[in-house]
């Protein structure tokens, strides 16, 4: 739908988690560098977007908020599981509930390098401090 080849098989010669993970960081890293390049003619220029003709940039727009609502049912799974959660656009409540309160942002690693070595090395990832005090909703306190 973006035009770009990134040159590579859609899957890794081994199926495991960490091939697939670098397969994945490959392709993206050669795909970022693609739309980098890409001027505003080419972003409002049309594509075939399954049978409708859109602008790259509403594809990009539509590919983004899609792949965030998938990841969001994800998270809530895994909540329901009783998962702790590491950051995803920002903090969770297990990284210290909300922004407001100076909640930070962690991520489960802090880099790709830090990823792929962690998934080799069996997948140690950042701590997560735990519970805060504050909660993790908006609403004011009933009384």
């Amino acid at each position: 739908m973006l035009e770009i080849d990134v040159n590579a098989p859609p899957l890794p010669a081994t199926e495991t988690r960490l091939e697939f993970i670098k397969r994945y960081a490959e392709d993206s890293g050669k795909r970022l560098a693609a739309l980098k390049g890409k001027d505003d003619a080419w972003w409002q220029s049309e594509t075939k977007f399954f049978d409708v003709q859109r602008s790259h940039a509403w594809v990009m727009v539509r590919r983004i908020a899609h792949t965030a609502h998938h990841r969001g049912q994800q998270m809530a799974m895994l909540r329901m599981l009783g998962r702790d959660l590491h950051s995803n656009y920002g903090p969770t409540a297990d990284t210290g509930r909300l922004m407001q309160n100076h909640a930070p942002t962690i991520y489960s690693y802090p880099n790709l390098n830090s990823l792929i070595v962690g998934e080799a090395a069996g997948g140690a990832k950042t701590a997560l401090p735990g519970a805060a005090v504050k909660a993790v909703t908006e609403r004011p306190d009933k009384k």
